[in-house]
Parts: structure tokens; sequence; C-alpha cells
């Protein structure tokens, strides 16, 4: 069922209105600012002002008391409609206001917003009616980053002030909290401590796997593989870089050129790809198909490269090379609305493994797309019929839609609050029309088959750092690197922890010993740094009796315990995908 996007309007405008607080409060503090734009964001808001002076960390409490002073004052929000040319005029000094008032077409009014009598400020409002009525709001400084005026490069550096703004301080300190949190689980710290992955000068936004890391990798994997062959997949596996020609032809070439590695292989330009689906479509064409063969559900796990920006990179949450866990259906347009729910129900059951809640978005046609109105709305109906046959609840994103067609998103929730797009589905009759694809129906005509693109993970490396910070590290049984540590109290026991983890081994288990001449506080304080699942501790106790005492997360400590059946409730922890 569609259901409306929730947008708190008396929040937004709130925001914006402390947007104009601190405006004052740094025109007053430092009278040489400029200022120009301050728009609220999802946690907050932000001002860009060009200042020669570099705003540190130890000027934000200056700069909040000043907001507080302003806010107490219960100054007035004031509307004022002027003139181009009289705008134009109360903003002569400021280059930034004149190029947004010279964009407005010859004889347009402009809207000014006066904070009590001497600051005012472009805007078109609405405002809240007095900065009273911020006197509850929670709000905090919490950086100063460089950003370039309307985020071209080519212009001049600005320093952009983000704060923190919440209804009320309780919500400021929860936010915080959650922010801090986030910290102690991000992907890069545990990536490092835990010996996932390394990130290297050497190749920027190219991530290195470490041991450790390929385990969990290749488990989620393995995890990929055994889905979809109960599910009716094959799998397919396609070029990392193809010509010129094929990227024009699927209009990737003029829509995604800029993300694009490129080169030149006997004078001919080729891309690295970014994106699986037309090496899908070539694997399609390969053969010819009956109606009888659809759906054809193809699979890859694909590797791809994409150029993004520098600043943007972020451990392995956005990387410039990463394997996308693709698949492409061809199918018949009777069969459309039957392979959407399959997909949907596939991902649910996947984030179910996972304890993962989400909650679904339908993104429709942007601005700059292919393809005709009929096309595009015989697509979004069909994930609209899908949808609301599934009975699931989704919002509209309109205009955020792949150039190509409409599409499905799942966001996740993870343990700490936070969503992560991650599954899409994608309804395209785009590609098939432009490389021509074709299957011989039922009359023995040729027809077009329809495509979909999906995914599941997203990607194996962004859905592995969304894991990483999701269980802080401590990954379930079945995907943690090491699964079980034998730990020895005195040396006297090293050939009964020996024989131990060999069992262990046997039994497919990820085990080490640790027969280190150590005390025993030391090594369990060292594993369970390393977030392991369970602990095994013997001693001159436990060999005398054949048993083993253990160590679990959850504070899960026991003694006595027979080593088969401890074994035994491991593997169905395993087979069960246990959290």
């Amino acid at each position: 069922m569609k259901i409306e996007k929730k947008i708190d309007e008396e929040l937004i405008k709130s925001r914006h209105s402390l947007a104009h607080v601190l405006a004052k409060a740094l025109v007053s503090i430092y009278p040489e600012t400029k200022l120009t734009i301050g728009p609220a964001i999802d946690d907050g808001f932000y001002y860009d002002i060009d200042l020669d002076h570099s705003i540190t960390a130890e000027e934000y409490e200056n700069i909040e008391n000043k907001m507080k002073e302003i806010i107490n004052k219960g100054e007035v929000f004031t509307k004022k409609v002027v003139s181009k040319e009289e705008a134009l005029a109360l903003f002569k000094g400021n280059s930034y206001k004149t190029e947004i008032i010279n964009e407005l077409p010859d004889g347009e009014e402009v809207s000014l917003y006066y904070t009590g009598d001497d600051f005012f400020d472009l805007c078109r409002g609405p405002h809240v009616e007095s900065t009273r009525n911020l006197q509850n709001f929670g709000y905090k400084i919490h950086s100063v980053n460089g950003a370039y005026w309307r985020g071209n490069e080519k212009n001049k550096m600005l320093q952009r002030v983000y704060v923190y703004a919440f209804k009320s301080k309780k919500e400021l300190s929860e936010h915080i909290q959650m922010l801090e949190e986030a910290k102690k689980r991000d992907n890069r710290k545990l990536g490092k401590e835990l010996g996932l992955f390394m990130l290297s000068p050497e190749g920027p936004g190219f991530p290195f796997y470490l041991p450790n890391g390929m385990i969990v990798r290749n488990k989620l994997i393995e995890y990929w593989h055994q889905i979809h062959d109960e599910a009716g997949y094959k799998e397919a596996m396609t070029p990392i870089m193809l010509s010129r020609h094929l990227w024009e032809t699927s209009g990737h070439w003029d829509h995604y050129k800029d993300n694009m590695y490129t080169t030149k292989i006997d004078n001919e330009d080729f891309a690295i790809k970014p994106m699986n689906c037309p090496g899908g479509v070539l694997v399609y064409k390969n053969s010819p198909h009956s109606y009888r063969d659809l759906p054809l559900r193809l699979g890859e796990l694909g590797l791809v490269h994409r150029h993004e920006k520098s600043g943007g990179l972020g451990g392995l949450m956005r990387v410039r090379c990463f394997t996308q866990d693709d698949a492409h259906i061809f199918m018949t347009p009777s069969q459309v609305k039957e392979e959407i729910k399959n997909v949907v129900a596939l991902i649910d059951k996947v984030y179910k493994v996972f304890n993962f809640t989400y909650h679904v978005e339908l993104s429709t046609r942007p601005e700059n797309s292919i393809g005709s109105d009929e096309d595009w709305a015989l697509a979004t109906d069909a994930l609209k019929d899908a949808l609301d046959e599934l009975k699931l609840d989704y919002v509209v994103n309109e205009g955020d839609g792949a150039f190509y067609g409409p599409k499905i998103d799942f966001h996740l929730n993870d343990a700490i609050g936070r969503t992560w797009q991650c599954g899409t589905i994608q309804l395209d009759f785009q590609l098939p029309q432009r490389f021509e694809l074709d299957y011989v129906g039922e009359d023995g005509e040729k027809h077009r088959p329809i495509m979909i693109h999906r995914v599941v993970y997203g990607s194996i490396d962004r859905f592995m750092g969304i894991l990483i910070e999701h269980f802080a590290g401590a990954f379930p049984l079945w995907l943690a690197p090491e699964q079980v540590r034998v730990l020895t109290l005195t040396d006297r026991s090293n050939d009964y922890a020996e024989k131990i983890t060999q069992t262990l081994k046997e039994h497919g288990l990820r085990a080490e010993v640790d027969i280190r001449n150590e005390k025993i506080g030391y090594k369990i304080r060292e594993a369970m740094s390393m977030k392991l699942p369970y602990l095994i501790i013997v001693g001159d106790e436990e060999e005398k009796s054949g048993t083993i005492s253990i160590r679990g997360r959850g504070f899960e400590n026991k003694s006595g315990l027979n080593l088969d059946e401890f074994i035994a409730r491991l593997e169905e922890e395993i087979r069960s995908k246990k959290i």
C-alpha cells in the first residue's frame, strides 16, 4: 500500500530558522563574513560562509552562546518583499547573493526575512514566528569543513558550518550518543582491529581483503549461491572491460561516462564496466530463446569500477571497485508481476537471516532518462501492482529511478537505527529494445522480452561493511572468521587443548589454540577483543574429567560440558544461521 513519505514540515521550518540565527551570530562575531546559503538537512542544517579567518573547534561554544543570546531575546522573523533592483542594492557587497538574485527573471520580486530589526537574509521562508519558538531546541555545532561554492571545484572554497538541531535537548543527546556508538562500530576501525580489510594510499577506494575478511566475504558468497540455486537462477560471468560501442548502445556512455574508467585498445575506446547489465544482455543474446526458456534468471557476482570522488570514499561503504550480486531476469509480459514478487520474497528471506528490518521505496522516472512515456507508465504500474498484491507498504520517491526504468529500493535499519539502501528491483523495457533482444512466442513469432535488474546485498563489499557495523564486529557464528579458540590454564594441558582443537577442525569448525605461557586473564581479554563467539578453557580438572569449560557471548560461562554435545550445538547454530 502506498503511504505518504513523512516530512516534518515544522522541524524543517525550525531548522531553517536556526540557520538564520547562526548566520546572524556569525556576522556579529566575524563582521567580515559573507553569507551564501544555509539549508536544513537530515540531522540539522549548515551554512556556507566566505570568511578568511578559519573557524576552529575552540570557537564553537562562543558562536553557540551568541545564538542562545539571539534566541532568548525573542526576535521576530519578518518577511519583506522587494524588487530585484532593490535586492541587488541591499546585497551589493555580497557576490554570492547577487549571483543568486541575478539568476531570477527580470521583474520578479525577491523575498527577504529579517531576524529582529538589524539582520536580514535572502530567503523564501517560511520561518517560525519568533526566535523564542526555538528555546527548547537542542542544537550543537559539530564541524566546519571546506565546501566549494555551488559544489563547483572551480569556485572559491568556503567554510561550511554544520549544526545538529533537534526538537529537544534530549533528542540531540540521543543523536550524539548514536553517533558515538557509530564511531565505535566504524567498519574502518573494526576492519583494521579484526584483520578484515585494509586501505592503502597506493589504491584509494580499492579495498584489500585480509584473510579474516575473506572468510566473511566467502561465507556471504556461499550463502548467495545457495539461495540462488534454490530459486532457479543460473550463473554467468562477463568481462571486466568492454568497448565504447556497447556502452553507447546501452546508454551508459551518455548518462554515466564521468563515472567510468576508460582506456584505448587498438585505437578503440574501451571502458571498465561500472555495472554488469550490458554484459548480461549479451549473454542472453548469445543464443536463441523460446517462451519455454523464460523466465531466464541469470545471476552474476560481477566486479565493477566507478570513479567516485575522493571526498566521498569511506571504508567499505563507498569504494571505487566492488562486487555487485547482480541478476538479470528476462521474461514475457505475463511473467513480470510474478517475477517481481519472487525477487521481493528472496530479498525478504535474506534480510531476515541477518535480523534486519526494512522499508520500501518506489522510485519513478528521473528527468535524465530514456524511453517512451508509455513504457515508463507500464513499468511503474507493474512495480506498484506487485507491491500492492504483496500488501507491502511503500513510499514513492519521485524522480529517483534509474535512467532506463523505475525501481523498488529496500532500505535496511541497522542495530543503532541508521538506514542503508541495499536491495533494488529495476524494471527495464529499454535495454531489450536497444539490443534488439527477442524470443519466439507461442504463436511462432518473435517478441521482445522484458528485463529485471536486481541485487540483494547491493554489493558484497558495502553489505559486509554494514554487517561489520550492525554486529559491531561480533559476527554470528556462521560468519565469524574464528569461531572457537581453545585456551590453556597451564602448559600441562597443552596436549589436551591441541586434541580438542583438532576435533573441532575435523567437524569443519574454524578453531585455533592458544597454548602460550601467559596468564589466562590475558588470553581471555585478547580473545574477547577479537570478538570471538566462543572460548574453550581447559586445565587439569577438565583434562581429568574429559570435559570442557566455555565462555560465550552474552556472559555465558559453563563448566563440565561434553565436547561432542558442544560441537553438535555449534553445528546447529551454524546450520540455522542463528543471530
